[in-house]
């Protein structure tokens, strides 16, 4: 499929999906969000890591408000179930590690995007901005959801209610992202970060992220079980022994991924 809104590539076993509405700082109109959509699914079967991103100054500027001066006729909440809900599901359900690789400005849905993937990287000019109570609205694309468990209530209301900017290395301080890094190491670090990912254990990784998925809402007795059961699925992968082999050999070890 060829995109209008994006760029998309795979290299080295590492898809990257670029927005590029530059003009509009990758404001998300319906057509990028069916293309972001499509990209997702499609990465899982043709690679091991997707790396989310922007094209010019921006990251994403969250929903394109351009068409909207006739607020009367928008119906926010039909857009969100069947355009924002299958996108946000397609980006947190995916079955290989993801990366958002926060280059400008993340704002409105843009944030909430940013904060769907497994890891998030920013440059330490950018920022995030839950920009929603400025026009009268609440966060949505997940930000209900992901705020108060990456940095607590009382930090997630104060960035829903106040709508005040919250810079990169805050993120990081606050527990929102992993890694805030300088401008001129960016490129450098999400390379490194995306090739790490690309070499490893995928299906553990896909393991992982299932068992932290659930453990917010599971008992200590029944996180244990899942643990079990999901570490005896990962026992019985060729990375597995690969990688105790590789320990006793004392050398790196080469997983398939499988």
């Amino acid at each position: 499929m060829e995109y209008e809104t994006l760029y998309f590539s795979v290299f080295e076993d590492i898809a990257t999906i670029t927005m590029h509405r530059p003009n509009e700082m990758n404001a998300l109109n319906a057509q990028m969000r069916a293309e972001l959509l499509h990209a997702f699914e499609f990465a899982q079967d043709d690679a091991r890591v997707v790396v989310l991103t922007g094209h010019g100054k921006a990251f994403c500027s969250g929903q394109d408000l351009g068409m909207s001066e006739n607020v009367a006729s928008i119906d926010i909440e039909t857009t969100l179930r069947e355009e924002y809900v299958p996108l946000v599901r397609a980006i947190s359900d995916c079955t290989i590690p993801t990366i958002s690789a926060v280059n400008g400005a993340a704002a409105g849905a843009g944030a909430n995007l940013a904060l769907c993937t497994d890891i998030t990287l920013a440059k330490e000019s950018a920022y995030f901005l839950q920009a929603f109570t400025r026009i009268g609205l609440i966060p949505d694309a997940g930000g209900t959801y992901w705020l108060p468990r990456r940095i607590g209530l009382s930090r997630a209301l104060g960035a829903a209610l106040l709508s005040e900017r919250i810079s990169a290395s805050e993120a990081a301080d606050w527990g929102m992202i992993w890694r805030c890094v300088p401008d001129e190491e960016f490129e450098d670090s999400l390379a490194e970060t995306a090739r790490h990912l690309a070499r490893g254990p995928t299906e553990a990784y896909r393991l992982a992220k299932q068992a932290i998925g659930l453990s917010l809402e599971q008992s200590l007795e029944q996180q244990l079980d899942i643990e079990c059961r999901l570490q005896g699925q990962a026992s019985r992968t060729r990375d597995f022994r690969e990688g105790v082999l590789a320990f006793l050999e004392k050398r790196p070890p080469e997983f398939e991924g499988r």
